[in-house]
């Protein structure tokens, strides 16, 4: 009688336990927003001296974004950590701006840090302020890939060079 009334008991739960789990199958899945499309309208090649407009255009889903969070970095080639930020404000249909001077002949770069919807994308953009002598700039791409691999590979260089002399010149005290 005891197991009759356990079976009674224990069926119906375990029935109940596989309905909630079939509920919560059922729930659709949140929806992940999209990489927000950021275009910088600012110019490439730009005067010393003058007012600067940062600008960029964010869209989401095909649509203008007018409450994202645009934040414009710009440093000179090869000093990035001297760089600085400056809040982009919506002006209308998506499109963010902010303003800056350049005082001297440089060669600039700027990311538009954009965050829609939680979600973060930052173009990058060259920028050319008056005449600077191009043959001393390096890029940052180039900078940021490189500069690891050659320091570690100077290193490494160096760590074999210095092994390969020693070997010479011991080689040249068991020569003499």
């Amino acid at each position: 009688m005891k197991k009759w009334l356990f079976a009674l008991i224990a069926v119906p739960a375990l029935l109940v336990g596989c309905g909630e789990k079939k509920e919560q199958a059922a729930l659709p899945e949140p929806e992940v927003p999209q990489i927000p499309e950021v275009e910088i309208l600012t110019p490439k090649e730009v005067a010393l001296n003058e007012t600067i407009e940062l600008a960029a255009h964010v869209e989401q889903g095909g649509k203008n974004v007018d409450d994202a969070v645009v934040e414009f970095e710009v440093w000179e080639s090869g000093k990035r950590d001297e760089g600085q930020m400056i809040d982009g404000k919506i002006e209308k249909d998506g499109v963010y701006k902010a303003t800056t001077t350049f005082d001297h002949d440089g060669v600039y770069y700027m990311y538009a840090h954009t965050t829609a919807n939680g979600v973060h994308n930052m173009p990058k953009q060259q920028i050319i302020a008056g005449s600077p002598d191009m043959t001393q700039v390096l890029s940052e791409d180039e900078k940021g890939n490189n500069s690891m691999d050659n320091n570690m590979m100077n290193h490494s260089n160096d760590t074999s060079n210095d092994t390969d002399q020693n070997d010479e010149k011991k080689d040249e005290k068991n020569h003499h």
